[in-house]
């Protein structure tokens, strides 16, 4: 899954590290039915539904501002992309503020982001509820010093600074009241850390449908901090996800050298063989079922799930896997089928283009993208088709049991992870039990 700033889709949000959990936690019960922007309700099975409400991921949301309260303060990062302005970049850092911006033109020292605004480059800021900037960090090139902006009442203050930043531990935890990034939102968790969530239990949780109104979850994640200003987040450290009743935890195992993977408590790795989604995030349009085509005017199976998307919006692969095919197929128009094992392969259809480098042979990973979604074939609009197939029979892909990758860790690593995990799993259980009057 990428990054923020890497997908061609706005960020539509902003998050706010709060200045206590509880608060957050507070905040969140309180205004958690004011951030259903980013995700829809739709009503669950019949027997269940003043209880379980399925949340459905939907692309085009209300603009990101949705408190009015001054007296919040919100933290975002925003990645420069190719042909983007000043202007552009601070709306995607929520900031709605002429004399920031007119400062942010025309001091002296402000012409180090002028001359460095290169694509690729993460900037951050805060931000009062009504869009006003508290505090902007922007790195310089020679990796070792950063350009921070500070308000002091009606003032600015530009300095260029050593980065030395330091690293926080932040544990907040938040219930799903009609959607996943209205949660977040609420709790003061940072967008970066939303996605590192979706993307640690992609395996396990569907987050385009899996999701349930009084889902829980409680994550502790690095927040790196310069001259006291939150600039970037980290990994996330440690994370409880409770799904529908069922709990996911994943603790990263640092194996030295940046690397590292997602275990469970057991030690066994969380990721799976395959992922639940071929998107980051999109709405379901149409489900694995018979239906009526709105172009042959005929009911017929459809042995897939539809992602309704944007045209351009990066398609993964969701497993490792060779290219078995690549061109076009009828009304699938440009299609992508994966050969996963000796019986596993799924098949993408309706894409607007291929990524380079993807030919027939071609070696894949799991998450690579490998298209895009588009509109050809036979398809009423932009969207993508996804088909899981088992021995060449297309299955559900949301209610398929997923292959599960073997153990990873000798008993010598084993022990390690216990060791370090001990702690990790502490401050969840911590953050979990002073929080629950709270939730509940």
């Amino acid at each position: 899954m990428k990054k923020q700033g890497t997908s061609p889709l706005p960020r539509p949000r902003t998050t706010a590290p709060a200045s206590h959990p509880i608060q957050a936690i507070a905040l969140g019960t309180i205004l958690a039915a004011a951030f259903a922007t980013a995700l829809a309700v739709a009503p669950g099975s019949s027997s269940d539904n003043l209880k379980q409400q399925t949340i459905v991921e939907t692309l085009e949301i209300a603009p990101p501002f949705i408190l009015d309260n001054s007296e919040q303060v919100f933290f975002s990062e925003a990645t420069i992309q190719r042909g983007d302005t000043l202007q552009r970049l601070l709306g995607r850092l929520n900031i709605s503020d002429s004399d920031a911006a007119s400062f942010l033109r025309s001091s002296p020292l402000t012409s180090a982001i002028r001359r460095e605004f290169i694509a690729g480059r993460t900037a951050a800021a805060s931000a009062s509820g009504d869009g006003k900037l508290l505090s902007f960090y922007f790195p310089l090139g020679d990796k070792e010093t950063a350009l921070t902006i500070k308000r002091i009442g009606s003032e600015f203050r530009a300095e260029i600074v050593a980065e030395r930043p330091e690293i926080h531990i932040e544990t907040k935890t938040a219930r799903i009241e009609s959607s996943l990034f209205g949660a977040t939102d609420a709790a003061g968790i940072p967008d970066s850390i939303a996605i590192l969530m979706a993307e640690i239990f992609g395996s396990e949780i569907d987050f385009h449908s899996d999701l349930r109104k009084d889902d829980r979850f409680t994550v502790s994640y690095e927040m790196r901090y310069l001259q006291g200003q939150p600039i970037r987040t980290g990994k996330v450290v440690a994370a409880e996800f409770v799904n529908n009743g069922k709990t996911s935890r994943a603790i990263w195992f640092d194996h030295g050298n940046e690397q590292g993977e997602y275990l469970t408590p057991e030690g066994k790795p969380l990721r799976k063989a395959f992922l639940r989604s071929p998107l980051e995030f999109s709405r379901i349009s149409s489900g694995f079922s018979r239906r009526f085509h709105p172009i042959l005017k005929t009911w017929r199976a459809h042995q897939g799930v539809d992602y309704a998307a944007p045209t351009g919006t990066p398609i993964r692969a969701t497993a490792n896997a060779s290219v078995d095919f690549v061109g076009t197929q009828r009304g699938y128009g440009k299609t992508v089928v994966l050969k996963h094992d000796g019986k596993h392969t799924t098949l993408y259809a309706h894409l607007s283009r291929f990524s380079p480098g993807v030919r027939k042979g071609a070696r894949v990973n799991q998450g690579e993208t490998i298209g895009y979604v588009g509109q050809t074939g036979w398809a009423t609009g932009p969207h993508l088709h996804y088909e899981f197939r088992i021995n060449n029979t297309p299955v559900n892909p949301l209610s398929a049991k997923l292959p599960i990758e073997s153990a990873s860790l000798d008993a010598k690593q084993l022990a390690l992870f216990k060791q370090q995990s001990s702690a990790k799993l502490a401050a969840l259980e911590r953050m979990n039990e002073s929080s629950i009057a709270y939730l509940e």
